[in-house]
């Protein structure tokens, strides 16, 4: 009972903290980029909470536990793309203003934007359904809340708390999120290794393989699934809103660099501790409730939470790590959420229905649609089978179809509208298809085409080949559309008003 308890004082407290943050939102610009006055502090807080979700906490830490150590192939995705992010902060923090659609238009045209506002739409329910679904783990364990009510109800949480006052409120509770995310995990792993007998004990009961660079795989199964999240934090829309939200340049580049000391390092912690608790839980008999085999080992951080006492961890450890779980899975819900509902209202309804909306109606807009994605998030989730599948197939939209067309903006002049809006149909395109193949396959004949880790392959292949060869048969675009991307001076506003004079 005292984890439940713990779980709902936690969502309480939260929910508190939206609702008070609810009465500072004024204008368009606090609910979607948190009046553009985010600090470094709590702009590291809230990316590492964005990129920490339930894609680590169940896929990846599941992974760890099936594979060992070379999971940290598909966390070492986001790291490297962390690192080349760090060359770009201060870039995308002047030019860009709401969104990466807003870039897309900029340096493309509209059906740039278009396109784009699809992708993300299309990938972010996807990854907040799996937040959604996540939550259900974590009540049903705490509570035995059967896992489709417990779907439901974190799905009315996570809608309800990004209703109250987006931005504003996800980054206010984002420093305190990655607080206890990174506490509980640096705590939690070195007591399960020493607890349960340290290395002795490991390699007596793991295979060999969990101790390889590729674990029992190889090279192509590793890129399989770094490939993924490196093209996906690429073009990562939360992480760029987020520069968007930042004070100044400055702020925006220094948080880079602890976000990706903190994401390795809370990661790999996170990894470590789904193979040491996997190494003991696995060996109890399969009568015990505690139990756990590799079939359901995405779970493995919630039932050491459960059950940590039975690992050597104190029950306030076991508590924390509850509480690191609901704050993994709330804040990149939210965050998640936020994104496409300010697509959808900052690059469809205002840039094409209503360009002259008031704040408060803009406002209303976004708040109608982040309820409408979450109903479409929840659809979504049934879908798929397993929280990886989701993962890697979200992770490849965005990957395939954003992050080519959205780079090359910055880094090739010679890139051109043309190229741009075929990269994107394309990678979306190869990527839909390949996944629409295999729901058909899977559901008459229980088998598929490609295995989701493989479809980043030839998706993101075919968004760059296309790029690459559509931009250099088509005429260069002139200096007024790429020129603004190297000048430290141009604004969105006043890049915005050229393209707008040169459509006229």
């Amino acid at each position: 009972m005292i984890f439940l308890w713990v779980v709902v004082g936690y969502l309480f407290f939260l929910m508190a903290i939206s609702v008070y943050k609810s009465f500072m939102v004024k204008s368009q610009e606090d609910f979607m980029v948190a009046g553009r006055s985010v600090s470094t502090p709590r702009l590291v807080g809230t990316l590492l909470c964005t990129w920490m979700g339930s894609g680590s906490l169940l896929a990846g830490a599941g992974l760890a536990a099936n594979v060992g150590f070379s999971e940290l192939w598909m966390a070492a995705g986001a790291w490297v793309g962390i690192i080349i992010v760090f060359f770009l902060a201060a870039r995308v923090r002047r030019i860009a203003k709401f969104t990466v659609p807003d870039i897309l238009e900029l340096r493309y045209n509209k059906w740039a934007r278009i396109l784009g506002t699809i992708v993300i739409v299309i990938a972010y329910t996807t990854i907040v359904g799996y937040q959604f679904r996540a939550g259900g783990f974590v009540l049903d364990l705490v509570a035995g809340v059967p896992e489709w009510q417990g779907v439901l109800i974190t799905a009315a949480f996570i809608v309800t708390f990004t209703a109250f006052a987006g931005m504003m409120s996800i980054v206010s509770v984002d420093i305190i999120n990655g607080a206890v995310i990174t506490f509980a995990m640096l705590i939690a792993a070195p007591l399960v290794f020493f607890n349960i007998g340290g290395s002795e004990h490991l390699t007596a009961t793991l295979d060999p393989s969990h101790f390889k660079v590729f674990g029992d795989k190889n090279f192509f199964w590793a890129m399989g699934i770094f490939l993924p999240t490196f093209f996906l934090l690429l073009g990562e829309s939360n992480m760029y809103q987020k520069f968007f939200s930042a004070k100044n340049e400055k702020a925006a580049k220094s948080s880079v660099l602890w976000w990706v000391t903190g994401t390795i390092v809370v990661e790999t912690a996170l990894a470590s501790l789904a193979i040491f608790a996997f190494s003991h839980f696995n060996l109890l008999d399969r009568a015990s409730e505690m139990f756990l085999s590799s079939e359901n080992a995405e779970r493995i951080i919630l039932h050491t939470a459960r059950y940590s006492t039975e690992v050597g961890v104190p029950l306030w450890g076991g508590l924390l790590l509850i509480a690191a779980s609901v704050a993994i899975i709330t804040s990149t819900g939210n965050s998640f959420l936020l994104t496409p509902s300010t697509n959808l209202t900052r690059d469809v309804y205002q840039r094409f229905i209503n360009r002259n909306a008031n704040p408060d109606r803009i406002v209303l807009i976004q708040r109608i649609m982040v309820v409408a994605l979450g109903v479409l998030a929840y659809f979504i989730l049934t879908q798929f089978e397993t929280i990886l599948a989701m993962a890697l197939t979200a992770y490849t939209m965005v990957g395939a179809g954003l992050t080519p067309a959205l780079l090359a903006a910055f880094l090739w002049k010679r890139v051109t509208a043309a190229g741009g809006v075929a990269s994107i149909a394309t990678g979306m395109g190869v990527t839909l298809l390949i996944t629409i193949i295999n729901s058909i396959l899977n559901s008459m004949h229980g088998t598929q085409l490609l295995n989701e880790q493989y479809i980043v392959l030839p998706a993101a292949s075919a968004s760059i080949l296309v790029l690459i060869i559509v931009s250099l048969m088509t005429k260069p675009d002139p200096e007024s559309k790429w020129g603004r991307f190297y000048s430290k001076e141009t604004s969105l506003a006043e890049a915005m008003e050229k393209v707008k004079k040169e459509e006229v």
